[in-house]
């Protein structure tokens, strides 16, 4: 699966798909990590190839160590190469990145290659859910447990059949990535309310339309029932045509 041949620059769009965020990258290099996921290292200007995999991340010292690999020759060329591109997947999506000169070392009493960790990982998104901006007036809310009693509203900035992406949640609501909250609620106007579990995936700063920073985090839905999906999908066909309607006046 991940013995794919390197993006180029030529891809249409390519810096949609870019994530500069330390925090998120570490987290998807850890995943790919703990799911053992198969990486090729091209290089040479990707004449030539090694199958490795990751088997620790530092961010600590900003390390990625990857697994040796199977033929000296090859292992010999690419600790002399100045350009590595890394391709993998996880959970079934493209992820490439790049480092420079890796450096050959010992790890838990075996040889491994050190990589610097990268500043920027490439990651295609799967686009099958087609997420709505939500009304900044009035905004719908996701209402979610606090650890021993009660409940704290976040501010939902779009939706999907595939989750959410929450604001205004700072000094409420405290996470890493990968974290996930049990039993949230998303009432939905005129149409319901929706219950979930859902998985952080990732977070970002924003600058709003008056300056100030915001922060926006992305959730996924955990099994989400068909009968909640086919809710949230008549509230974006409810949504979309409110919109088109007044936008057709």
């Amino acid at each position: 699966m991940a013995n794919l041949p390197p993006l180029t620059e030529a891809v249409p769009d390519i810096s949609n798909y870019m994530i500069h965020s330390r925090m998120e990258i570490v987290y998807i290099l850890r995943a790919i990590q703990h799911k053992n996921e198969l990486v090729t290292a091209y290089f040479n200007q990707g004449q030539d190839f090694i199958l490795t995999s990751i088997v620790d991340v530092d961010p600590d010292h900003g390390a990625v160590i990857f697994d040796y690999g199977a033929n000296e020759l090859l292992n010999k060329r690419i600790l002399e190469s100045d350009k590595i591109i890394l391709v993998t997947t996880q959970d079934k999506v493209k992820v490439q990145f790049v480092t420079g000169r890796m450096q050959e070392i010992e790890h838990l009493g075996r040889p491994a290659f050190r990589a610097g960790l990268p500043d920027e990982l490439l990651k295609l998104q799967r686009r099958e859910y087609y997420r709505l901006a939500t009304p900044v007036i009035n905004p719908i809310k996701c209402s979610i447990p606090r650890p021993g009693n009660g409940r704290i509203e976040v501010t939902i900035a779009d939706i999907s059949l595939g989750g959410i992406a929450i604001t205004h949640y700072q000094g409420k609501l405290q996470f890493e990535l990968g974290d996930s909250f049990k039993a949230c609620r998303i009432l939905l106007p005129d149409i319901g309310t929706v219950t979930t579990d859902i998985e952080i995936r990732n977070e970002q700063e924003i600058t709003m339309k008056n300056g100030a920073k915001n922060h926006r985090a992305g959730c996924m839905f955990i099994d989400l029932h068909s009968s909640q999906q086919a809710m949230i999908q008549r509230y974006i066909i409810k949504l979309d045509r409110e919109r088109r309607s007044i936008l057709a006046q």
